[in-house]
């Protein structure tokens, strides 16, 4: 899984000087300061006063405890508020306090209404995306492609290196979860370092939105019926068609680049189309996702030490559900509330059926897989799955990061939610790597 669903919060503030005020200050700068110093305090009752009366239904005391309790067990405690920026928004004034937490920094962005009442409440990463250096936008350029027809259409952004071509091109393919052209996670845009990272150096790249966040409501009415081909493989497939057409590409050398949930995939994406050149994984599973769900639940509440009874009530129900998916009596009449992520069954029976690495064994195709070894979500167990059933294949390679993590960005030590928070780029030599392996390709096709 790319995305894991975070509860953002926060926990111990030292340096407010209005931590233990009494009245509510008129001015929204300093009422939002406070309110991050109660909730800090643990003063959540005091918090509230300042919340507008339809505020305070939807977020009473107790809710907004778990919302900061969530938080401060992923991110840490808090060790700074280092500045406070606002902005007018229609009738809204925006104020946004920059919190410091031990595993990485968020902004506190708190709604006040016309008369400086608390209208809302979110934690949303601090830092804003930076295009990375290897991104040279004198040398492509950018045009809309549709992808796929009638209601499930979805738009796309073909990144084309400047000339004539025809050039080589990779349809990009996201993880999981309603997701972006841009794969956007937070502050970061791996999927928009791809494209401009490849394209300078003669490869068009085509990337677009994903269905689930493109067409919500469509998606909700098959909501009970759907299944990875629905969710992810169909456009896929519509994507390398859309490349197919197009004047400047080289259609026998279009591949498909596969991320997370994507590149587990890949196998079946190659079985919808054999004209596909080749196929690149990275950091795609070969194991059942819902073993990995469990793992990384597990993984993200170790990570204060000990479990609480709370995240122990978390982790039963989880595994109950975990057994479900597993169980033979599992059919298309299980709740979805049964089953890990609310995920319907139609979903897990579909996936019961597949694995990824004995799939790949039949797909005559070159293949690149590529993997972090920070990574928590998808680890070096699923890189040794694709080695172990790929391993004698000469034209499959196999490349692993120390550094890198999930999005490929680079770091260092333990890897925790709270990094995907910080921006960064995909590393250049990821971007390198894949433009050499596909430069390989054309070389041996001109040998041919």
């Amino acid at each position: 899984m790319c995305r894991l669903v975070i509860i953002f919060f926060i926990a111990a503030l030292a340096d407010l000087p209005a931590l233990f005020a009494d009245e509510q200050p008129s001015e929204p700068l300093e009422a939002a300061k406070l309110l991050v110093a109660r909730m800090a305090a643990g003063q959540f009752d005091k918090a509230i006063e300042a919340f507008e009366p339809t505020m305070k239904q939807v977020m009473p005391e107790a809710k907004l405890k778990d919302v900061w309790d969530g938080l401060t067990s992923q991110y840490g405690p808090l060790l700074r508020a280092t500045e406070t920026r606002a902005t007018k928004a229609k009738q809204y004034e925006l104020v946004f306090v920059t919190c410091e937490f031990r595993r990485g920094k968020l902004a506190a962005k708190v709604v006040f209404t016309a008369d400086n009442k608390i209208t809302g409440l979110f934690f949303v990463p601090s830092g804003t995306y930076k295009p990375p250096p290897y991104a040279d936008p004198s040398k492509f350029e950018e045009q809309e492609l549709p992808v796929g027809h009638g209601l499930w259409s979805v738009p796309g952004t073909l990144s084309l290196p400047k000339g004539d071509g025809p050039f080589p091109a990779v349809v990009l393919v996201h993880g999981s979860g309603p997701q972006d052209r841009d794969e956007t996670i937070g502050p970061n845009k791996p999927f928009r370092d791809l494209a401009h990272g490849l394209a300078p150096q003669g490869i068009a790249v085509l990337r677009y939105e994903k269905r689930t966040k493109e067409h919500p409501t469509l998606m909700a009415l098959s909501a009970n019926t759907i299944t990875v081909k629905e969710e992810t493989i169909d456009d896929a497939l519509a994507a390398v068609e859309a490349l197919s057409s197009e004047k400047k590409i080289d259609t026998s050398r279009i591949f498909v680049l596969g991320h997370s949930l994507g590149g587990s995939v890949l196998p079946r994406i190659g079985q919808g189309n054999p004209s596909v050149a080749g196929f690149i994984s990275l950091a795609g599973s070969t194991r059942p996702l819902e073993e990995i769900v469990l793992e990384q639940v597990r993984y993200v509440l170790s990570l204060n030490g000990t479990l609480t009874d709370e995240d122990q009530k978390k982790l039963d129900d989880l595994e109950r559900q975990v057994a479900n998916v597993k169980s033979p009596t599992l059919s298309e009449k299980t709740p979805s509330s049964e089953l890990p992520l609310g995920i319907p069954a139609s979903y897990w029976l579909d996936l019961r059926k597949y694995d990824p690495a004995t799939a790949a064994t039949e797909l005559m195709k070159p293949m690149l897989f590529l993997q972090g070894e920070r990574d928590y979500q998808v680890t070096m167990e699923d890189f040794t799955g694709w080695k172990k059933a790929l391993a004698q294949r000469k034209d499959v390679a196999f490349i692993s990061y120390p550094r890198l993590n999930h999005l490929f960005i680079e770091g260092e030590g333990k890897s925790t939610p709270a990094e995907y928070s910080t921006p960064g780029n995909v590393a250049k030599v990821v971007i390198d790597d894949v433009a050499k392996w596909i430069e390989a390709f054309a070389a041996r096709a001109t040998d041919r």
